[in-house]
């Protein structure tokens, strides 16, 4: 049976593989959807559908990638 520290570090391996995944998925979310609240403040101009919240959850699955990269490149 595995002690506690390595059930923390497969717990911490397993989250941080799991950030960049669902950070793309919610910017295709946002996307897809528009922003609902956002988008009754500005009621005349038209939105992007890489403008908001769906451009921040794009920058964060970036940002996130990192423990892919690492994997994909065999580190």
């Amino acid at each position: 049976m595995p002690n506690a520290s390595r059930l923390a570090q497969i717990g911490a391996d397993a989250l941080c593989l799991a950030a960049a995944p669902t950070f793309a998925l919610l910017a295709l979310w946002s996307g897809i959807h528009d922003g609902g609240a956002a988008d009754m403040t500005c009621m005349g101009m038209a939105s992007s559908p890489l403008g908001g919240m769906a451009l921040m959850y794009a920058l964060m699955a970036a940002v996130h990638a990192a423990p892919w990269l690492r994997r994909i490149t065999g580190r």
